[in-house]
């Protein structure tokens, strides 16, 4: 297979892939989409920041981060607390709701990329984390356009 080849592969079945994973993440908890599913992970990685942040982090529009953001603390998922240190600032954090949809949808996501996975050899698995780690890094600039 050629570079040009590989690389036509590669973005046809990233594409494959991030559709799969769009569809899915209705069916792995129905107030949850992939988007929401993100900022959620976001949220608890860091444990809490504001909207902005957010916006500036996935490089989106901050009317699109201020929908969702809306949307979350609708159904529960996150709360806005004062920020200690400058009492204009509004922090989103989760709520425990949030927490634990995050959680179950979590599990249940690694329970799918498990069964996925099943029968890999070690090597192999170590070998794809290393390349989507390594694509990942050279793919920092959430400008940059993905398939």
């Amino acid at each position: 297979m050629t570079a040009d080849a590989a690389v036509e592969t590669i973005q046809r079945e990233m594409t494959a892939f991030a559709r799969r994973a769009r569809a899915s993440a209705g069916r792995m908890h129905p107030e949850l989409s992939l988007v929401s599913y993100t900022l959620l992970g976001h949220l608890e990685e860091v444990g809490g920041c504001r909207a902005t942040d957010l916006a500036a982090h996935y490089a989106l529009d901050k009317s699109t981060v201020s929908r969702q953001v809306a949307a979350l603390e609708r159904a529960g998922l996150i709360e806005r607390r004062t920020d200690p240190e400058d009492h204009r600032v509004q922090v989103l954090h989760l709520t425990g709701t949030g927490t634990e949809i995050l959680a179950q949808v979590t599990r249940s996501r690694r329970v799918a990329f498990q069964e996925r996975l099943t029968g890999w050899p070690e090597e192999d698995l170590a070998r794809f984390a290393t390349y989507l780690l390594r694509y990942n890094a050279a793919s920092a600039d959430p400008a940059e356009p993905e398939g």
